[in-house]
């Protein structure tokens, strides 16, 4: 049995061993990708192919802790219902004894073709970086490049951080935009050329710390990720180093963009400011592809590096997926709203018109659950304070606060009161006091909030017990109007 045969067996055996252990967690998740065992990370190849979604990922199906990495792989035909497929990459050459790290996907001539980084560290821990190919004619079975690595390490003044390959097609030339890190300790992204994806150039710096005005900005940028919208460039990345300031930067890693225009002979891209992509506690690197309908698609892990303490590890598993997100840009930013498609989820509608509260705190008869979508939309009468209580147990010891004060202008999410888990609270300012729609999916162990129609999003793990369903509303300082109020369960 040669080594790659080897290894996929032993992942299938630890599947199979584990399945039981895994199933028996409630937190596992109903409409959202996990790993089958282990721990699923980076979001990596997503892409629509000939009216199919694939969507491949980081994975270590042996432990709950970051280990070998491979590929693991699900297909949609609706970004919905998701199918699992046999695992894409498996670390079985020289190039990746140490795992096959994040990258992406193209069609290549009808080939689905994923370039993505192999790792290598001796044992004293020095690490070596591959960029490589491999190749599929069938969307199931990839086959490596015989000649990989087609970037061997990196470029002269950087450290070996050097991954996370994004390749798009730009007029007949093929360009990647790849994360690194100067000998200085200064994030980076570069931008490479090829005419065939097998022979790379490097075409200069997109942006990075100190560069163009951006002073001490991470001292490593991972998952660049580059693409058009309304005739401007987004550089999507992860800087690892921020300072919190604020309500910004307040997880250990941070995920964002800048809006700007590359330079596609330079490489340099003139930008804007940093802007978050979610204000949630799990979110981090994002992938987007355009689909055949045109839309610009986002997906994201939701996890965090170094947060690895989740309840479902005593049941063998951690981390998931976000919803998939369509992607606008509305005066240089990034509006983010669940795909259409999610709404063949929905069943037992009930809806609520012209709901009054005032300095009380409300529950609503059939409006209570743990897996489902609300949509609500409220008028502020005069109220200081408002919001909504998710999860909430009977006894009051568990409940999840989405609270607007109107005083700081500021949306809050507090879990510090939502069961096992992380605790914490995380807040954004926004336009307007005197609306507030609110698009919210709560899963077993998740929540998904998108704010008035995209304009901001907090992503969030969160672990109640199996019997706290309640919902509650409530006002302070005065009244608000429900407009308009639609559960579904999911």
């Amino acid at each position: 049995m040669n080594k790659k045969a080897r290894l996929i067996k032993e992942v299938n055996d630890n599947i199979e061993k584990t399945k039981e252990l895994v199933n028996e967690d409630y937190h596992r998740l109903k409409y959202h990708i996990m790993p089958p065992t282990g721990l699923l990370n980076d979001p990596n190849g997503f892409i629509h192919v000939d009216g199919t979604y694939h969507l491949f990922y980081q994975f270590h199906p042996f432990d709950t802790s970051h280990g070998l990495k491979f590929w693991g792989h699900v297909k949609s035909p609706d970004l919905v219902r998701w199918e699992s497929l046999p695992i894409a990459l498996t670390p079985d050459q020289w190039y990746e004894t140490h795992g096959c790290y994040s990258g992406s996907a193209v069609n290549k001539g009808g080939a689905l073709t994923l370039i993505y980084t192999g790792n290598v560290k001796d044992e004293a821990g020095n690490r070596e970086t591959y960029q490589c190919l491999a190749i599929s004619d069938d969307g199931v079975n990839f086959k490596k490049y015989k000649n990989n690595p087609v970037i061997h390490n990196q470029p002269q003044g950087y450290t070996r951080h050097f991954r996370d390959p994004k390749v798009w097609k730009k007029g007949g030339s093929w360009y990647m935009v790849i994360g690194a890190q100067t000998i200085r300790r200064e994030g980076r992204a570069l931008l490479f050329t090829s005419p065939n994806l097998k022979g790379w150039s490097l075409v200069g710096e997109v942006a990075g710390s100190n560069l163009n005005n951006l002073k001490d900005f991470g001292y490593m940028w991972e998952c660049p990720d580059i693409f058009e919208m309304d005739d401007r460039d987004i550089l999507i990345f992860c800087p690892q180093g921020l300072e919190a300031q604020g309500d910004f930067y307040n997880n250990i890693y941070q995920a964002g963009y800048f809006v700007g225009k590359l330079n596609y002979n330079n490489g340099k891209l003139d930008h804007g400011e940093f802007t978050e992509l979610d204000r949630g506690f799990e979110f981090y690197a994002p992938q987007t592809t355009i689909d055949e309908k045109g839309r610009r698609l986002l997906i994201a892990w939701m996890g965090i590096p170094e947060r690895e303490d989740h309840p479902t590890t005593r049941y063998g598993w951690i981390h998931a997926m976000t919803l998939p997100r369509v992607l606008e840009l509305k005066n240089n930013k990034i509006y983010q709203n669940p795909v259409a498609e999610l709404r063949t989820l929905r069943k037992n509608q009930i809806e609520y018109r012209g709901i009054e509260i005032r300095d009380e705190e409300i529950e609503l008869k059939n409006i209570y659950g743990d897996v489902f979508e609300l949509l609500i939309e409220i008028e502020v009468i005069d109220a200081v304070e408002f919001g909504i209580k998710l999860r909430c147990s009977r006894d009051g010891t568990e409940e999840t606060g989405v609270i607007y004060n109107r005083k700081t202008r500021k949306l809050e999410l507090n879990r510090d009161n939502s069961g096992k888990g992380y605790g914490g609270v995380r807040r954004c300012s926004l336009s307007s006091d005197l609306q507030l729609k609110l698009n919210i999916f709560s899963d077993t162990s998740s929540l998904e909030m998108f704010i008035n129609n995209g304009e901001e999003v907090f992503t969030s793990r969160i672990y109640p017990a199996k019997t706290s369903k309640a919902i509650k509303f409530f006002a302070k300082g005065g009244g608000i109007r429900i407009k308009n109020l639609k559960k579904w369960d999911l």
